[in-house]
């Protein structure tokens, strides 16, 4: 591993900076966003039998906000069930746009090292190419600042794009999956919204 740091030159050190944070950005978001921890199957019926039988609680509004990201936008719904339906759908859609933005995190970072790495890579091939046109000399080539150079200029393209093509798939994959839980989120709202203020049984 260290003789192929060594051939493909200092500009390397970039890319692999931009490799370990790329994966530990994708380990950290594949074990937040969880379909279970987002949106649990089987809250808003839970929710809907709790306020039927009880009605609202502070205590169950907490409790459904502590409990995931579909919760906390359930329980701003639930804090203003007295209120006109706009004034709860205002709140809930609040909530929402705060759930969403805290499910993006680290996404904009992703997609930026996917963006990246490829020009990383091709300025560690511009750096090899430097080197090969400096093996250059009246006297004769010298093959040993050629090699490097062409080494250089080759490992940095391969490992810009190895890093650039699973960080680039990952972002899309993570985008998707945050988008259909924002869907789900806002049908389960709405369902809650409708539920309280009379409209669905």
């Amino acid at each position: 591993m260290f003789a192929l740091i060594e051939a493909a030159g200092w500009p390397i050190w970039f890319l692999l900076v931009a490799s370990v944070i790329a994966v530990a950005l994708i380990l950290e978001r594949l074990i937040v966003l969880r379909h279970e921890k987002i949106v649990p199957r089987g809250l808003l019926d839970q929710v809907v039998d709790a306020y039927r039988k009880q009605g609202v609680s502070s205590q169950l509004v907490e409790n459904l906000y502590q409990d995931s990201a579909l919760g906390r936008v359930l329980a701003a719904g639930l804090r203003n069930h007295k209120a006109p339906r706009p004034v709860m759908k205002e709140a809930i859609e609040d909530e929402g746009r705060a759930v969403t933005h805290e499910l993006e995190r680290f996404l904009t970072t992703l997609g930026t090292i996917a963006s990246i790495s490829p020009l990383m890579g091709l300025f560690g091939t511009v750096v090899g190419m430097i080197e090969i046109f400096g093996s250059q000399a009246p006297t004769g080539n010298n093959p040993v600042q050629l090699a490097h150079g062409i080494s250089v200029a080759l490992y940095n393209t391969a490992f810009g794009l190895m890093i650039a093509i699973p960080a680039m798939i990952f972002f899309r994959y993570f985008r998707g999956k945050v988008e259909g839980f924002v869907v789900e989120m806002e049908q389960q709202a709405s369902r809650l919204v409708d539920i309280v203020h009379g409209d669905r049984k």
